[in-house]
């Protein structure tokens, strides 16, 4: 391995472009955002190093012998995360970068590319809460930020028209064409010069002219380069440089080890599409390649399911290799069961507790329509209540493998029917346990709207629900109704508008109910609702009975009462449901009927 002298930056980013740089499979994918980005060029303009990069140089009669992929040119959080695979012609020699991905991914995207990130508040399937961002650095003053000495920003198009006396935003990229200092002295003179103050064109000058000689004359890229072509050298290159601190996760290394074994698929894309195809089953879900391979190490009967790199050799890999669509298909199964419980990204609260399940499958060689089927309603309902029980257990919490070996050993040990009873039996007294005390059944009631675990302590007041049809959870009476304006406008005591605002969020206003009646409902007073969507005295009765709604006044003014009540009416359902206690009288006399 050999010392290089160093590269300037404007080269390199063309030879990206050219596609001259390549990554090899056992690289992960970037990780970086834009704070990072930003960050990197404050510490290119301050002189302080970036430390060094490691290249791979791959002869072209190696070339075809591996697996490359390009750099990522425009990030997108939601559509444009993956690196493309490259197509390479053999007809050249290339240069792998072993070490650097992230920084020189980022100088990219910066310099020629867009970084598209999810507005705060906006859906994640809303396509307009993605704009496209460049790199921006304001020439006439310095950061404000004390960490920086230099503005950066990723703006959009729009935010960097927004000029005035404090701020011109220079889109950074420009700079690859004012490729002399004269193109810089001609930019500043008919962009700059003229608009702003001595001192903003002082600061103006220095720092452009700046970014000029960093980006096209000085070596910012000091590298060494590794001419060996025998892969396990560079693999142990890469899994030592990488392994020695957190830059790299572990699972991206397992990953990388795992993509250099596997004899005829490629790890790395069957993984990180497997990803993707889960993650858009109903309304979608947020698994990542550390859940992939977690699944693979348990559904494959290791042992030792840790993640460490020892259980990721030569032969574990084969096996995985061997049987990936018996694997993926039982994940996938499993998967589209947990959809159709109702669950999605905001409510499955723990990734793990879809391993049991997808071992489970697995093991009772599952068909494609599992989840469809009415053959299987016993099993299915078993696998709910462990589901919804563990979660709002937190049981994956700390130390999973804890429990997710023990599961897989019920589950081994236990026919063709999931082992509910057998499971709760194990854990009982354990600090993992699915037994309710009556302060656990209290300490439902503080779930608010908002919280991922709510949608499952509700959902146990609703056993029988289709909730392959969607469902919200829904204030009762109505949030928008809750500020203190509107709470005086209504006559609201002030001694009670604070107990009203403190209510409101917490179970005791909240249910489940179908998206299509939730949207019409909207900010109707819950009394008025009700009569109007159920104007036979029977149907709302019955919808009351469902709902957990007790006899008392349902008007606004009358919300305190209510929401206490039907809180009692709550603890004595989730004790009858949770604890086996027969409360049906005191649910009874609670609904007064």
């Amino acid at each position: 391995m050999s010392y290089e002298t160093a590269l300037k930056i404007s080269d390199v980013v063309n030879d990206i472009h050219r596609k001259k740089y390549l990554l090899p499979a056992i690289q992960r994918e970037f990780v970086w955002d834009t704070y990072q980005i930003e960050r990197l060029f404050d510490s290119l303009m301050r002189d302080y190093p970036i430390s060094s990069f490691l290249f791979w140089k791959v002869e072209k009669e190696k070339v075809n012998d591996y697996e490359f992929y390009e750099f990522l040119r425009d990030y997108h959080e939601r559509d444009q995360k993956h690196n493309p695979k490259a197509n390479i012609t053999g007809e050249e020699e290339i240069t792998a970068v072993l070490d650097g991905q992230q920084r020189l991914t980022s100088l990219y995207i910066a310099l020629k590319g867009t970084f598209a990130y999810k507005l705060p508040r906006k859906r994640w399937d809303n396509d307009q809460a993605y704009p496209k961002r460049k790199l921006y650095l304001n020439l006439v003053r310095p950061a404000e930020d004390s960490d920086f000495e230099y503005e950066f920003l990723f703006l959009t198009d729009h935010e960097a028209q927004k000029n005035d006396d404090n701020n011109y935003w220079f889109p950074v990229g420009e700079i690859l064409n004012l490729k002399e200092p004269g193109d810089v002295s001609e930019y500043l003179t008919e962009y700059v010069f003229d608009d702003y103050s001595k001192e903003a064109r002082k600061f103006a000058n220095k720092t452009l002219f700046k970014l000029h000689n960093i980006i096209h004359e000085k070596g910012s890229i000091s590298y060494y380069q590794e001419k060996s072509q025998l892969l396990d050298k560079v693999l142990n290159i890469f899994i030592r440089i990488n392994s020695g601190g957190t830059v790299l996760s572990y699972s991206d290394l397992l990953l990388s080890i795992a993509t250099a074994q596997w004899e005829t698929k490629d790890a790395r894309e069957e993984i990180i599409s497997f990803v993707d195809e889960i993650n858009n089953i109903g309304d979608g879900f947020n698994f990542n390649k550390d859940f992939v391979l977690k699944s693979c190490l348990v559904l494959s009967d290791f042992n030792d399911i840790a993640f460490k790199v020892d259980n990721f050799n030569k032969t574990n890999m084969l096996k995985i290799e061997n049987n990936w669509e018996r694997i993926t298909n039982s994940i996938r199964i499993a998967v589209g069961l947990v959809s159709s419980f109702g669950y999605s990204r905001e409510t499955l609260t723990s990734n793990n507790a879809l391993i049991p399940i997808a071992y489970f499958l697995n093991k009772f060689d599952a068909r494609d329509n599992f989840v469809s089927s009415s053959k299987n309603l016993e099993e299915k309902a078993k696998i709910k209540r462990w589901l919804v029980l563990s979660l709002v257990k937190r049981a994956f919490s700390g130390q999973p493998d804890n429990v997710l070996r023990p599961l897989r050993k019920i589950i081994q040990e236990n026919g063709d029917s999931f082992p509910l009873e057998k499971i709760i039996s194990h854990f009982r007294g354990t600090n993992k346990t699915l037994i309710f005390s009556d302060e656990d059944i209290e300490n439902l009631l503080y779930y608010k709207y908002g919280q991922g675990f709510t949608f499952s302590v509700l959902s146990l007041l609703y056993p029988s629900l289709d909730f392959r049809n969607l469902f919200h959870v829904d204030h009762i009476f109505p949030k928008s109704q809750f500020t203190k304006s509107k709470l005086r406008k209504r006559g609201i005591s002030e001694d009670d508008i604070d107990t009203y605002q403190e209510y409101f969020n917490y179970l005791g206003n909240l249910q489940l109910l179908e998206a299509t009646p939730n949207i019409e409902k909207l900010n109707k007073d819950f009394d008025l609702w009700l009569n109007e969507t159920y104007p036979d005295y029977n149907d709302r009765e019955e919808y009351k009975r469902r709902h957990l709604i007790p006899d008392v006044d349902l008007g606004f003014e009358n919300f305190i009462e209510f929401f206490e009540k039907r809180e009692e009416l709550m603890n004595a359902k989730f004790k009858e449901i949770l604890q086996g206690t027969k409360n049906e009288a005191e649910v009874e006399k609670l609904q007064g009927e």
